[in-house]
């Protein structure tokens, strides 16, 4: 590889042959920083990763691409270094080359080491992630590069790559009606897929250019004279139908030879107007024969990727072998542009948007929309953001702030506080949306609502929200299924439970530790099952008769402990004791607080105790004096 200042010029003399405007010193403050950040790393092929970037950039280059993307296709790496973040990036060189660095590292990681899904979802997420070209472009780009090291990767990595580029990148391409790089993936993928059909198709094709000869120059010529003859200056290419798509057409139509294919051979005729399209036409048909039923107007009638052109297969054309069939396609040189690059033919970004960037736009639309109907289902059902450190986050669709923080880690969502979304705070259930720039910021201490239960999509945050609030909350309903069953207890005139909880010890004759015991008041506590259903269950009561007695009086249901009566809404009773940090049984009649401990004992505390301010507040009831 050339020296890095070498490198740098001639990446700049490159990209100011790109016919395109451009800040000299952003671009040179990009390269920089990539030389600085991709110093002594290789990319995963082996080359060194700035060699790598500036033959993506050369790829990027013929579709005069503007200075973001430049300055994207250069970066595109550097989250994988690991020392820059996305809001860093974002300081640098502004927020839209921001998002087009965290869209290609996103859409390189789904691609390349994300095989969890299918070759359909990623190619609906690959369409779907960014209604932004540039991002899938760069991608493409970056793809044609590592197919040119497949003689540097193991079998196992060149067909995995390759099996992709033929099954999710290329068909991407082709949607987005960029064939230069559709037929470029194809070129270098096939053959490496598909060894022998190469190979066959191949020696097909070179035993059929022996009986015909080379005619398709000297055809191209005897065209483009007829057509000066008539008025109509044209320029005439002729082309040989590629090994891959020559595979797929004998594939679909079960076809063992390509003497049996129409479309071997084509002529492409490139005029100035549209009207002239229509008028080759006529001189076509008057120097050939027509083929039934082979004539198609995407002029009148765009193919849905926006492709525009005359077809019409001929038989007897000048120049052309006798029984040869040859396929001639007449169009405009906007629309030959167009074929080649698609969507991509037209750049336009700049500050407060064009007409080009706008119709770029709603075509990415119209072919999104296309491959809606055509896979008969809506877009992949789950989708991916980013961390600031560029890490990919997989989330369902619908996902909120709070679903990214505990995929996570619990710790983060417990503490979760606010969110910025693409660097701005965003509500509690604002959905997220691919590629969004998630940063999350926290409380010191864990602050979790109830409320975050009915926000969150992700079905196990909510179970260890669940568990967190069940593990805080345990001394409570502990606390609560304790006085339930002392109150049925006390009906029926048995002896109410002891601080170890000695009574439930025996449960169905299987002996139950001090855990158990409290998670049968837990789920009493929480209303799962009844007291009443538990009593017959426990051996210690075994032989006692359970039929309800009279309502004992209400002095003894109370549970009063001396000259102190506690009250807690739905009347529950529980056992309790001093504070020994106040001793508040000192001063009788000064203000009071109780405290649910979680052994479900409740400790009572002097309103102004200081270790009293410190206990939760959902855990602090109100209690008082007794009247004496």
């Amino acid at each position: 590889m050339a020296h890095p200042v070498s490198a740098i010029e001639t990446a700049l003399e490159e990209i100011s042959r790109a016919h395109v405007s451009f800040d000299e010193e952003r671009i040179r403050r990009a390269l920089t920083l990539a030389q600085q950040l991709y110093a002594g790393r290789s990319h995963w092929t082996g080359i060194p990763l700035l060699e790598h970037v500036l033959q993506v950039l050369k790829i990027l280059i013929p579709f005069e691409p503007d200075e973001d993307a430049v300055i994207a296709c250069l970066l595109h790496h550097v989250l994988d270094t690991r020392e820059i973040s996305l809001l860093e990036l974002e300081d640098q060189f502004g927020p839209k080359v921001r998002a087009l660095i965290s869209g290609v590292h996103l859409l390189a990681h789904v691609t390349l080491k994300d095989r969890r899904s299918s070759i359909e979802d990623l190619r609906l997420t690959l369409l779907s992630v960014s209604d932004d070209v540039r991002v899938i472009l760069i991608i493409l780009c970056d793809r044609c590069v590592l197919l040119e090291q497949l003689p540097d990767l193991s079998m196992e990595d060149g067909k995995m790559v390759c099996r992709d580029v033929l099954q999710l990148l290329a068909p991407v391409a082709a949607r987005l009606g960029i064939h230069v790089l559709k037929q470029r993936l194809e070129h270098h993928a096939f053959p490496f897929v598909y060894p022998s059909d190469a190979e066959r198709i191949q020696e097909q094709l070179e035993d059929v250019r022996r009986r015909c000869g080379s005619f398709l120059d000297d055809a191209a010529a005897l065209l483009a004279r007829a057509l000066r003859a008539h008025g109509i200056p044209a320029q005439v290419q002729g082309r040989e139908k590629h090994p891959y798509s020559i595979f797929l057409k004998m594939k679909t139509k079960s076809l063992s030879h390509i003497d049996h294919l129409s479309d071997l051979w084509a002529l492409r005729c490139i005029v100035e107007t549209e009207e002239e399209c229509y008028r080759v036409l006529g001189v076509l048909h008057r120097m050939g024969r027509p083929v039934a039923n082979r004539f198609k107007d995407h002029i009148a009638f765009p193919k849905p990727n926006g492709y525009q052109s005359l077809h019409t297969t001929m038989a007897r054309l000048p120049g052309v072998p006798e029984g040869v069939f040859i396929e001639v396609q007449v169009r405009t040189e906007e629309m030959h542009r167009e074929a080649e690059y698609g969507i991509a033919a037209h750049w336009s970004y700049k500050e407060g948007g064009t007409t080009q960037q706008v119709a770029q736009r709603v075509q990415l639309n119209r072919v999104l929309a296309h491959q809606h109907l055509i896979d008969g289902e809506s877009l992949a059902d789950h989708m991916f953001v980013l961390t600031p450190r560029g890490d990919v986050i997989e989330l369902p669709e619908g996902a909120t702030p709070l679903d990214f923080a505990f995929q996570i880690h619990t710790d983060l969502g417990l503490s979760f506080r606010a969110a910025r979304v693409n660097g701005s705070i965003v509500p509690l259930d604002h959905e997220l949306e691919n590629g969004d720039l998630v940063e999350i910021i926290r409380h010191k201490t864990p602050k979790p609502s109830p409320e975050w239960i009915q926000l969150l999509k992700l079905a196990s945050a909510r179970t260890r929200l669940k568990r967190y609030f069940y593990t805080q909350d345990r001394g409570y309903y502990v606390a609560r299924g304790r006085s339930l069953v002392n109150t049925e207890l006390l009906k029926r005139t048995l002896p109410i439970l002891g601080p170890d909880l000695s009574l439930l010890k025996l449960y169905d004759d299987r002996a139950l530790s001090v855990e158990e015991r409290e998670d049968l008041l837990v789920k009493i506590g929480q209303g799962a099952e009844r007291a009443s259903a538990l009593l017959p269950h426990l051996g210690t009561l075994r032989g006692r008769e359970f039929s309800r007695t009279a309502q004992v009086p209400h002095r003894v249901r109370r549970l009063q402990r001396k000259d102190v009566l506690i009250e807690m809404e739905g009347g529950l009773q529980m056992p309790m004791r001093f504070a020994k940090c106040c001793m508040p049984q000192e001063e009788r009649g000064q203000p009071i607080v109780g405290v649910i401990t979680r052994s479900g004992q409740v400790t009572i505390h002097r309103e102004k105790c200081h270790m009293r301010k410190n206990a939760n507040p959902e855990r602090q009831i109100s209690v008082w004096w007794r009247d004496l």
